[in-house]
C-alpha cells in the first residue's frame, strides 16, 4: 500500500476510508494525504451524497458550537468574529510566477513565496480539529457546464453552508476515475475562541491558478471560506477563458411577459446593489442569484446557475420589499443566519426588517442593547450591516422550473447595475453588443457598502462586477466578452440599471419594487414591442410605456414629473464618468483599442448635446426610435 494511503487510513474510521477508496483517483488521495500531514487534524471524515451525510453535517455544526438552533425548526445562527465579517480583499491574492503580470487592478504575490507562507500557516493548524472532506458539483450534474470539486475544511459551518449552496458531487467524482480535472479547496478556521477565529492577522485567501487550488486560513466568514463560491469563481473564470465560454458574477431569472411568455435575463451587480432582490422580484422566477456559466449552444447563449442556494445580505429584507425571501426566513425550514441579533425569545432580527427594534438580545458583539458601543466608541447596530442568510433555492416559491436543466436556459438580455447616486438613469439599453460590453459592463462603477472591508460610500470602478474575482488580465477579459458576442448571429440585448439615483434633497428617486417595471420594459424591448428614446449613452424608455407598466405591475400612477427627474440626462456627471473610466484603462496594459474608441465617441456625443441643450436635458427632447 502506498505511503499516502497509510497516512489516510491512520486518520479515518473505516467507513470514511472506504468512501475515499471508492473514488479511484490517485491524485485525490495524494492531495488529501499531503494536507492531512501538513494540517495534522485529529480525525478525517469523508462524506458522500446521502441524506444521512447531509443530516450528520447539520448536527455536527451544532455539536461543534459553530451554529446553534434558534427560532423555528431548521433555523440556526452562526457568528463570525467581530473583525471577520466581510471579504478580505487585501489578503486575497493570486499566486503568480515572476514572469506573469495581471495588471495593477488584480492583487497578486509571487507564487513560490505565497506557497511557502500559506504552508507555514497551515502547518499544524488543525490540531484538535476534525477535517471534513466534501464533494460538490458546480453547475447541473452530468452537464457540459458541470465542474467537480473537493473541499477540505475543519469548519462544520463551512461544510454545512456548502451542503445548502451546491449540488452534491460524490457520485460525479466517482465517474472521474483517475482524472485530475477538478477544483481543490483547503480551508482552516484556525484557532478558535468562543467558536470564532481569532488569528485574524494570519487570515489569508490565496489562489493558485496553476494547480486549481484555493487556500483560506484563519477566517470563518463565508465570503472568504466557502470555497465553491467566489473562490471557485476565480478558477472557473480562468478556465472559461481558455475554452471560449464565460464565468460571470450574474443572477439568472425568468421575466414573465404577456401571453405566458418567459424571457430569461442575467444580471451582474456588485454586493449590496440590488442583485439578489432583482432575481427575487415578485411575479418573476429565479434560477440563481449570484454566479452563472454562459455557453454558446447551437448558436445561442445559454446559462446555468452554478449554485443551488443563496448566501444573501439580510439587511433591509422585509415583508413589503422582499416578500418571497422574507417568507422563507420567517417560516420553518433550513436556514443559517449569520451575524444577526437573536432576541431573548430566540427570534432572529436584523436591520431593516420593518419590525419594532428590540431592547435586548445577543449578536456578534455578545449581549446587546441599543446603546451599546464598541471599543472605538462606535454604536453597535443590532445586526451587522453585512449580516447574511443561507438558504436552499428550492425553498423559494418562485423558483423557475428550468433551474436544473443541464442545457441551461436561453438568454435574451444581460443587465449590469451599480450603486450610483448622481449620474446614470434607472434603466437604459446599449446600442449594440460592443457598446454594451464597453460602456455598460466594462465601465461599471459602484459606491461601496459594508460588504467589503474599508470605507463606505466611495465610488469604485468594478469591471462587470467581477473585478474582485478576475483571474487574468482585464484587457483579455474584455476582448473575450466582445468575441463571445461576435460568435452569435443575434446577441442578447445589454442593459444598465441604477436603483440608487437620488434627487436634490438626497432622497432616492425610485422605490424598492420599481425594478420590476425596469425588467418588464427590458422584456418588451427584447421582443421588439416598445420603442425607445436615443440618448448619447443608450436607449431609454418612453414615458407612456413606463406609465402603463407602473399601473399594471405596481398599481402606481407614474407621473411625468417622476419620469423627467429620473431620466434627465446629466451631462457633466456623465462626462466625468467617461473621464474616470478612461483614466482607469490608461493605466492598464493591452486594453483593446475598441474600448478607447467607444468611450471617445460617447464623450463626443455628450459634448455635442451639451452645446445644444446645456448641462441637463429632459428626455422629451431626445429622438424616438422604432422597436
Amino acid at each position: 500500500m502506498d505511503e499516502h494511503i497509510d497516512v489516510l487510513k491512520s486518520r479515518m474510521e473505516e467507513d470514511s476510508f472506504q468512501r475515499l477508496m471508492a473514488l479511484q483517483n490517485p491524485s485525490l488521495h495524494r492531495f488529501l494525504a499531503r494536507y492531512a500531514e501538513l494540517c495534522n487534524p485529529d480525525k478525517i471524515v469523508v462524506l458522500d451524497d446521502s441524506p444521512e451525510a447531509y443530516q450528520w453535517m447539520r448536527e455536527e455544526a451544532v455539536r461543534r458550537g459553530e451554529e446553534r438552533p434558534i427560532g423555528l425548526d431548521g433555523q440556526t445562527i452562526h457568528y463570525d468574529g467581530y473583525f471577520d465579517q466581510a471579504r478580505d480583499k487585501k489578503q486575497t491574492k493570486y499566486l503568480l510566477p515572476p514572469d506573469v503580470d495581471y495588471g495593477a487592478q488584480l492583487n497578486s504575490t509571487d507564487r513560490e513565496e505565497g506557497l511557502r507562507e500559506i504552508h507555514e500557516i497551515l502547518a499544524g493548524i488543525m490540531v484538535g480539529h476534525t477535517l471534513y472532506v466534501r464533494f460538490y458539483t458546480l453547475g447541473p450534474q452530468g452537464s457540459i457546464f458541470s465542474i467537480s470539486c473537493v473541499q477540505l475544511t475543519d469548519s462544520s459551518y463551512v461544510a454545512h453552508s456548502e451542503n445548502i449552496l451546491y449540488r452534491p458531487g460524490y457520485e460525479q467524482f466517482r465517474s472521474l476515475g483517475a482524472s485530475q480535472d477538478y477544483f481543490r479547496f483547503v480551508h482552516s478556521e484556525g484557532e478558535l475562541k468562543n467558536a470564532v477565529s481569532i488569528n485574524i492577522d494570519k487570515r489569508r485567501v490565496y489562489i493558485d491558478l496553476q494547480e486549481n487550488i484555493v487556500y483560506s486560513t484563519n477566517t470563518q466568514y463565508a465570503g472568504n471560506t466557502v470555497g465553491l463560491k467566489k473562490l471557485a469563481m476565480r478558477l472557473a473564470i480562468k478556465r472559461s477563458a481558455s475554452e471560449d465560454w464565460l464565468t460571470e458574477h450574474m443572477f439568472v431569472m425568468g421575466v414573465h411577459g404577456p401571453a405566458g411568455r418567459t424571457t430569461y435575463l442575467t444580471g451582474a451587480f456588485p454586493s449590496a446593489c440590488g442583485k439578489t432582490s432583482t432575481s427575487m422580484l415578485p411575479g418573476e422566477s429565479i434560477i440563481g442569484d449570484d454566479i452563472a456559466y454562459l455557453r454558446l449552444i447551437d448558436g445561442r447563449v445559454r446559462a446555468v446557475n452554478v449554485e443551488t442556494g443563496i448566501f444573501g445580505i439580510i439587511r433591509d429584507v422585509n415583508e413589503k420589499d422582499d416578500p418571497v425571501i422574507f417568507k422563507v426566513l420567517t417560516f420553518p425550514g433550513e436556514a443559517i443566519f449569520s451575524n444577526i441579533l437573536v432576541t431573548e425569545d430566540n427570534t432572529p432580527r436584523w436591520l431593516g426588517d420593518d419590525r419594532p427594534e428590540p431592547t435586548h438580545g445577543h449578536n456578534h458583539s455578545g449581549e446587546w442593547q441599543p446603546s451599546k458601543k464598541d471599543a472605538a466608541g462606535n454604536v453597535i447596530t443590532m445586526s451587522h450591516k453585512n449580516a447574511r442568510y443561507t438558504i436552499p433555492i428550492a425553498r423559494l416559491s418562485n423558483r423557475d422550473p428550468m433551474a436544473d436543466d443541464p442545457r441551461g436556459v436561453p438568454i435574451g438580455g444581460l443587465i449590469y447595475g451599480g450603486r450610483d447616486s448622481d449620474t446614470t438613469v434607472p434603466v437604459e439599453q446599449a446600442f449594440d453588443w460592443d457598446h454594451g460590453i464597453i460602456t455598460k459592463a466594462a465601465s461599471l462603477e459602484s459606491e461601496t457598502t459594508a460588504a467589503t472591508l474599508g470605507q463606505e460610500g466611495v465610488r469604485r470602478f468594478n469591471l462587470m462586477s467581477i473585478l474582485d474575482f478576475l483571474s487574468y488580465p482585464m484587457g483579455e477579459y474584455i476582448e473575450n466578452n466582445l468575441r463571445f458576442g461576435h460568435a452569435m448571429d443575434t446577441p442578447p440585448l445589454i442593459f444598465a440599471v441604477n436603483y440608487f439615483l437620488k434627487g436634490p434633497e438626497g432622497q432616492y428617486l425610485n422605490g424598492m419594487l420599481d425594478k420590476r417595471v425596469w425588467v418588464q420594459w427590458m422584456e418588451r424591448r427584447i421582443h421588439g414591442e416598445f420603442r425607445a428614446r436615443r440618448s448619447p449613452t443608450g436607449l431609454i424608455p418612453l414615458y407612456e410605456d413606463l406609465k402603463e407598466l407602473f399601473a399594471i405591475y405596481l398599481g402606481h400612477d407614474y407621473t411625468l414629473e417622476e419620469y423627467n427627474e429620473q431620466f434627465k440626462i446629466r451631462i457633466p456627471e456623465l462626462l466625468a464618468k467617461v473621464e474616470r473610466i478612461e483614466k482607469v484603462y490608461a493605466a492598464e496594459k493591452n486594453i483593446p483599442t475598441a474600448l478607447f474608441d467607444a468611450l471617445r465617441t460617447q464623450r463626443e456625443r455628450l459634448e455635442e448635446l451639451q452645446k445644444k441643450h446645456g448641462d441637463y436635458m429632459l428626455p422629451e427632447s431626445l429622438p424616438v426610435e422604432d422597436a
